[in-house]
């Protein structure tokens, strides 16, 4: 019997500490690449990263066998090594302790990716808080 096939993905947001706007454009540039290789290296499907200054969007592909809370605390820890070994930004990085995930139907991919994608255009309008706050409606319609 071969390996299931398996379509489990997941939109994660994850703030910085204090939502202090650290990830300059270079360093987010860098950055995106890096935690894709990584990821990579680990096992772990990072489909798209993307972010602006105090957050970042990944969509994830999980595996059967992997756990949300798992690869993500992996691929946040990883990344916060990396710019703080690298010295990439001018203070100590940290992400706040919290993010927030939500899944994705299959159907619903490419459209999560334009949106990842987008992100610094997105922000123009946006703020991050008027995110968040549409990902907690999300949960009390739940």
């Amino acid at each position: 019997m071969g390996d299931p096939t398996v379509y489990l993905f997941v939109h994660v947001i994850c703030t910085v500490q204090g939502r202090e706007k650290l990830l300059a454009r270079p360093a987010r540039k860098v950055l995106f690449v890096h935690m894709q290789k990584e990821g990579e290296e680990k096992g772990i499907r990072i489909t798209a990263v993307n972010g602006v200054e105090d957050h970042i969007h990944l969509l994830l592909q999980l595996m059967p066998s992997q756990n949300l809370v798992q690869v993500v605390r992996s691929i946040r820890t990883a990344a916060a090594g990396w710019l703080n070994e690298n010295k990439l930004l001018p203070a100590a990085f940290e992400w706040d302790e919290t993010y927030y995930a939500l899944s994705v139907s299959p159907s619903s991919v490419k459209q999560v990716k334009d949106y990842i994608d987008k992100q610094e255009e997105h922000h123009k309008t946006k703020t991050l808080e008027a995110e968040l706050e549409a990902f907690v409606r999300l949960k009390e319609q739940i």
